[in-house]
């Protein structure tokens, strides 16, 4: 888009129309809680250890998963410090953010490396609670939808090519 054109381009309307569904007290309050859960990937670390401490069989696989999934996160750091594009400023924010940037976004690196890893492994739940992150990254204002999609892209990515390594190696654990 040209900065000097005066319709807002798709991913500018995608966020307004998105973030403006969070005005609700329950959704903004969902999208809120989805935030401070997935700030720095705590949420998907936490599960990727809960797997390991309680699927005693495969507890190599899940902690290779949730070292697949902290690495997914840093990636998106490291790109995020490259690229440096500015969060969202024609909408208020819901939440804080830990940083300036926004491409891409970190909480949905890290969601669907999660969503991957932690699938192959059966947790059934994590695919539609990464989602969930990935919406509400956009609803509470701090990302614009490519930032979403290029996080999740790269947390996919990042997980696929760590699947066999994750999965492959025997557990003498």
């Amino acid at each position: 888009m040209d900065h000097h054109d005066e319709r807002p381009d798709l991913d500018h309307r995608i966020l307004t129309a998105l973030h403006a569904r969070g005005t609700g007290p329950r959704v903004a309050a969902a999208a809120r809680t989805l935030s401070l859960a997935g700030e720095h990937g705590a949420l998907w670390l936490a599960a990727g250890l809960a797997g390991a401490a309680t699927d005693r069989e495969r507890r190599g696989a899940w902690l290779r998963g949730t070292a697949l999934t902290a690495g997914a996160h840093l990636a998106s750091m490291g790109v995020k410090r490259l690229v440096r594009r500015p969060r969202p400023g024609h909408v208020a924010p819901l939440v804080r953010t830990a940083g300036r940037h926004s491409f891409p976004s970190s909480h949905a690196t890290s969601a669907v490396a999660a969503a991957v890893a932690f699938g192959a492994l059966g947790a059934r739940v994590v695919p539609a609670l990464a989602a969930a992150m990935c919406v509400s990254r956009v609803v509470v204002g701090v990302h614009y939808p490519s930032d979403v999609a290029a996080g999740a892209a790269l947390g996919a990515v990042t997980a696929r090519l760590g699947a066999r390594w994750m999965t492959g190696v025997r557990d003498h654990g």
